[in-house]
């Protein structure tokens, strides 16, 4: 990357100076960038020179290659050269997420004094990491950005989590059976950038997602004592009780190892944190990793982002800060029955008032991101436009305070019961009105635009401006005065930053240049010339320009000190308004969808009627979605298999029952007719087929595991949803495991239940156990091609139509043939039966065969298959059964030699496809 003319430390330009003097002249700075880089080991140091930051050895060789730059070297004199990498100091963010995003702290130091004096003063400014950035250039807009820390003591697990740029602080506990399992679930939910541990603890249960980059910290800042005493000594309080934390050790070690974390990185983030909030994740649904992913609630398998996943179809929100409390709500569903009505009422009121629903929006709008804004002013980040942008938001609330005044007014005339009253009340709404007051008589727009301190609020800065206003007035008018006193009509009077103030004529006119003019430079066609009295002015002017940036630095901090102390009414305020949007985007997606308002209770029951799946539906582009029933529970069955072809609408299916029980735990309309569900306290998937090679896993070994995890963990209030368990292994393996699985959930954990499979034998079970049932999605065959009713029907499929479903993948014809024949051809044996506890040879010695069943073997083959078919009960028999019967006694007669019997019988049609 060319650098021309980059000032060196000195003040010299670096393309002007002789190869030896840049060597020497470069060497006290490198001494100084040795002390910065010894003060923040583990760092890599952006070392601001002119405009480039440069970094220099080992950090060198990693700037170039994780932020994709050119990688060079600079000799240092007698030093020798060092690798040498930099970045335009107008792109630092852009390669500031680079080096973020692959998980390396990046410590900053800026030039503190103007060059041209010496060696230039240089210092750290702030040290950023992963989980520490406070920027809204470098975060996504509607995703948090965590920074957590796990803590064991003994068999207790603590979690501590905060964002820095929106000052959202939290911890919870983990213990007794299944905490680690636990604690991974809501690492995984968080999502941390950055988590810390102890320096000689392991790692941190993870699932099947690293709780993003691993920072150890010294063991000593997690003891409890310590960390309490940090604690108190931030929150200015004598006690944590009041928090409800103070019996919390382990996670006190966590949160005491958060503070003292951002005290050595960025110490001004401390000022956000003013308390704790203590997690409860018993008041939420479980959702481990495989569930989140195979659900698609926030991150589509398909697109990688948003776009195609749950949050996708519901993120109609009109700030960042409700998208961000939207992404919260689908990752949290609620086990609070009192929450969840409470939530509902209020989508219910927004859905049946549009006009006040589209009014309102258009004030959110105006709010934008008050959270991060307020963490931005917090951090000391924020210039004069913020404090603008501040005041115009602190405006807008109480238009939204009058737009809900109506919508409670409204709802409650039509229903008594109107939970809208409760959010946001007009004590989360505060709209600061006295801190309105300071803004407006703070700052201002000047006549150009740009955001200005109004006079008044700071009188040192008046006065600077007022101490150079004389001057710059002078030298305003000096151009006129000059060119009338010396008759030179081209006299120019110009600025650059190498020369300063200058006085330019053009060569033609240099025999009327005054002689109190001193010659400075020579230019094309012209020379430049300065006057005693121009450089004192440019003396003040620059003195005075000094004087007005240290006096608005001030002003700013103690601005922003003011507003500071009322962030927790700002963030309280802000964070009603993110709830309000957020709820506001679910009534907007209800009402657009005629989504209807699900009855959640403590039943055991789940009633969807015309269900369907919100995502699939919202891509159709017009297309009608077939919806589909489902019952579980109460007085039927809680466990159904479903069987059926392949893109059949099985697991469309599966997936959007989860997906309306979940939008029902989260207070949302659901995209159905109607629908009952009674409390889920998991939601648990085993769903696709996917390898885990970083952990050695095969495709039957991940499926294994997460199906183990779903055993060890569900209970009777959880929701199960397993497609094709078993089929990673051999058949016989699959089938045996697939039963067993679906018996364990039956017999053991009573757990409401989908279980799809292409093991047609499987179906048998709920001949056997009464909690299981059988549906199917319903196919055609005709003209040898499968047609996909996606209509889920009652009792079990008859067959796959996997050899249609794959001509229709675009199996090449002769293969497609080839395999029809082979199923033709193959005996149904050849497919196992996995016989019940009590076969059903037991309950009919006929179905063994003629030869073992007639009991008389004088009979000629023909005449004891006569028998033993007139014996068959075809009523109690499936048509797997019948058809495998069928096989059986062609291939026993066809051993019988002699016989007068036709020697073939008519093929099966298409196969039955397993």
């Amino acid at each position: 990357m060319s650098r021309p003319n980059v000032p060196s430390v000195e003040g010299t330009s670096v393309a002007a100076a002789e190869p030896k003097q840049e060597q020497e002249a470069l060497v006290p700075s490198r001494r100084q960038y040795l002390d910065l880089k010894a003060q923040h080991p583990g760092t890599i140091l952006l070392y601001r020179l002119g405009d480039f930051y440069e970094t220099f050895d080992e950090d060198a060789s990693i700037l170039a290659r994780d932020a994709r730059i050119a990688l060079t070297s600079r000799s240092f004199g007698r030093s020798g050269r060092a690798p040498m990498a930099g970045i335009p100091h107008h792109a630092l963010n852009h390669y500031l997420g680079r080096l973020l995003a692959a998980g390396h702290t990046v410590a900053i130091a800026e030039q503190m004094s103007p060059p041209g004096r010496g060696l230039v003063e240089r210092a750290v400014t702030r040290v950023v990491s992963p989980g520490t950035v406070s920027d809204p250039a470098l975060l996504p807009a509607g995703e948090n950005r965590y920074l957590a820390a796990v803590h064991r003591l003994g068999d207790c697990w603590g979690l501590a989590w905060v964002d820095v740029s929106t000052g959202e602080f939290a911890v919870a506990e983990f213990s007794g059976d299944g905490a680690a399992a636990r604690l991974a679930e809501e690492v995984v939910r968080l999502n941390p950038a950055e988590t810390l541990v102890p320096d000689d603890a392991p790692d941190p249960p993870r699932g099947r997602q690293a709780p993003g980059h691993l920072t150890r910290l010294e063991t000593w800042r997690w003891a409890p004592d310590r960390a309490a005493e940090t604690l108190r000594t931030q929150f200015r309080v004598r006690s944590l009780a009041g928090f409800g934390c103070a019996g919390m050790p382990a996670a006190i070690g966590g949160a005491g190892a958060v503070l003292a974390y951002l005290e050595r990185t960025n110490p001004a983030l401390l000022a956000l944190l003013s308390g704790l909030r203590v997690g409860s994740p018993g008041r939420w649904v479980g959702l481990d990793a495989a569930t989140r992913r195979n659900l698609e609630l926030t991150r589509s398998l398909g697109t990688g982002g948003t776009r195609g996943s749950l949050l996708g179809v519901l993120d109609l929100t009109r700030t960042p800060m409700g998208a961000r409390a939207l992404r919260r709500l689908v990752g949290q569903p609620l086990r609070d029955l009192d929450e969840i009505a409470r939530r509902q009422g209020i989508v219910g009121a927004m859905v049946g008032a549009p006009s006040a629903r589209a009014v309102l929006g258009d004030a959110l709008t105006a709010i934008g991101d008050l959270e991060r804004l307020v963490g931005r002013i917090a951090g000391r980040g924020a210039g004069a436009r913020e404090f603008l942008t501040l005041a115009a938001a602190l405006r807008s609330i109480p238009e939204i305070e009058t737009i809900l005044g109506g919508m409670r007014r409204a709802a409650s005339s039509n229903s008594p019961s109107c939970r809208l009253a409760v959010l946001p009340s007009p004590v989360s709404l505060d709209a600061c009105p006295d801190l309105l007051d300071l803004l407006e008589t703070a700052v201002e727009e000047d006549g150009s635009g740009a955001a200005a301190f109004r006079p008044g609020f700071a009188p040192e800065l008046d006065d600077a401006v007022a101490a150079v206003r004389g001057t710059r007035e002078w030298l305003a008018a000096l151009e006129g005065r000059e060119r009338e006193r010396t008759g030179i009509r081209s006299l120019k009077v110009g600025f650059n930053k190498v020369f300063g103030y200058y006085i330019e004529v053009t060569r033609p006119n240099l025999s009327l240049v005054p002689g109190e003019y001193t010659r400075k430079q020579t230019v094309a066609n012209a020379e430049r010339y300065v006057t005693a009295s121009l450089k004192d002015a440019e003396a003040r002017i620059l003195a005075s320009d000094e004087e007005i940036a240290f006096q608005e630095r001030e002003a700013l901090v103690r601005l922003g000190g003011l507003v500071t102390a009322e962030a927790g009414r700002l963030l309280a305020t802000a964070r009603g308004l993110a709830e309000l949007d957020a709820l506001l985007a679910l009534a907007e997606v209800a009402a657009r969808n005629a989504w209807t308002a699900p009855e959640v209770d403590e039943s055991d029951v789940l009633e969807i009627v015309a269900g369907c799946h919100p995502v699939v539906e919202a891509h159709l582009g017009g297309e009608p979605f077939i919806p589909n029933d489902c019952r579980l529970g109460g007085d039927g069955a809680g466990q159904a298999i479903v069987t059926g072809p392949n893109m059949g609408g099985k697991s469309t299916w599966l997936r959007q029952t989860a997906l309306i029980v979940l939008l029902a735990q989260i207070g949302s309309w659901v995209p159905a007719a109607r629908a009952r569900v009674g409390l889920v306290d998991r939601i648990f998937t085993r769903v696709g087929a996917q390898d885990d090679l970083a952990r050695g896993q095969s495709t039957f070994m991940t499926e294994m595991v997460e199906t183990a995890a779903i055993l060890h963990q569900a209970t009777a209030r959880s929701l199960l949803i397993l497609d094709e368990v078993g089929r990673g292994t051999a058949t016989d393996d699959g089938l045996a495991i697939a039963r067993a699985v679906l018996e364990d959930i039956s017999r053991r954990i009573e757990a409401r239940a989908l279980f799809a499979t292409h093991y047609l034998e499987l179906t048998a079970v709920a001949d056997e156990l009464p909690g299981v049932t059988n549906v199917h999605v319903a196919a055609l065959e005709r003209e040898g091609r499968v047609v996909f009713l996606y209509a889920v029907q009652p009792g079990p499929a008859d067959r796959a139509y996997g050899i249609q479903v794959a001509r229709l993948a675009g199996l090449p014809p002769w293969v497609a043939d080839r395999a029809e024949a082979l199923l033709m051809a193959a005996p149904a044996s050849s497919a196992p039966v996995i016989e019940s506890p009590m076969s059903i040879a037991e309950e009919d010695p006929a179905w063994l065969g003629p030869m073992e069943s007639s009991g008389e073997p004088s009979l000629t083959p023909a005449e004891q298959l006569a028998i033993a078919l007139r014996e068959l009960d075809l009523d109690s028999i499936t048509p797997r059964q019948a058809l495998t019967w069928l096989w059986e006694q062609q291939e026993r007669i066809s051993m019988v030699p002699g016989e007068d019997l036709p020697r073939s019988v008519p093929a099966r049609a298409n196969g039955s496809g397993g």
